[in-house]
């Protein structure tokens, strides 16, 4: 299996040595740490986004509200058991999404009957069986698609954007130890946060399948970057 593509972006906060060419303090007073180093570092993992969600919607309109929401209710029952017939926990799930009936109005502002929607998600990592069923529920239009990290993906690419971003932390706060003059350093304090960032989910208006055919929706994912920082101070000695 091909490994991820790792890549590291090492930054450097704003430096803070203390302790120079300061007045003698009044006894008692407060007096600010010495020598202290404020830096941060990121790890950077660039992983493969291995979680498929595609939204279909159910679109009904009529001139009675009850009946809207009837006719509604009846496409997504059917949808809704069709799509079960093929799911796998992780692999598809399926759930149902917003369910509403609004009114529409003519430019004059007055009512001019009633439209219902509701979605119905499928989602998981077997990228092929939730297309396949997206595609054979051709009751229904895909509204959105998006792609991103199952549980196990994320927890597993922070894990490694972690053990890089402390490497990287502990290798600029002693190469900058030495560079002003100390001997090394000891650790006062450290924040460590995650975050990750990929493709905008793609927003489409098309029927799930082609005319006559059960033709699985295309999909193509892409990368998602999973970003460690860790930050903090440290004591120079």
């Amino acid at each position: 299996m091909k490994k991820n593509a790792i890549k590291l972006v090492v930054s450097c906060g704003a430096l803070a040595l203390a302790g120079l060419a300061m007045a003698q303090p009044s006894p008692g007073a407060w007096v600010p740490p010495q020598n202290v180093l404020q830096l941060s570092a990121n790890g950077t993992v660039e992983v493969a986004q291995d979680l498929l969600s595609i939204t279909l919607v159910a679109t009904k309109e009529g001139t009675d509200p009850a009946a809207v929401q009837a006719q509604v209710k009846q496409v997504m029952d059917a949808a809704l058991a069709e799509a079960r017939k093929s799911a796998q926990p992780g692999q598809l799930d399926v759930r149902t999404g917003n369910f509403n009936v609004h009114p529409r109005y003519t430019r004059e502002g007055k009512t001019n009957g009633w439209q219902g929607t509701a979605e119905l998600v499928l989602e998981g990592r077997d990228f092929a069986r939730v297309s396949q069923v997206a595609g054979r529920l051709d009751s229904l239009t895909v509204g959105n698609m998006s792609y991103g990290l199952s549980r196990e993906a994320r927890a597993k690419a922070e894990s490694e954007a972690q053990t890089l971003a402390i490497g990287a932390f502990k290798q600029k706060a002693s190469a900058l130890a030495k560079d002003f003059g100390f001997v090394g350093y000891g650790l006062r304090e450290v924040s460590v946060n995650a975050d990750h960032a990929g493709p905008m989910p793609r927003v489409m208006a098309m029927k799930a399948s082609a005319p006559g055919a059960d033709a699985a929706v295309p999909v193509e994912p892409g990368k998602a970057s999973v970003v460690v920082n860790v930050s903090g101070s440290v004591q120079l000695k």
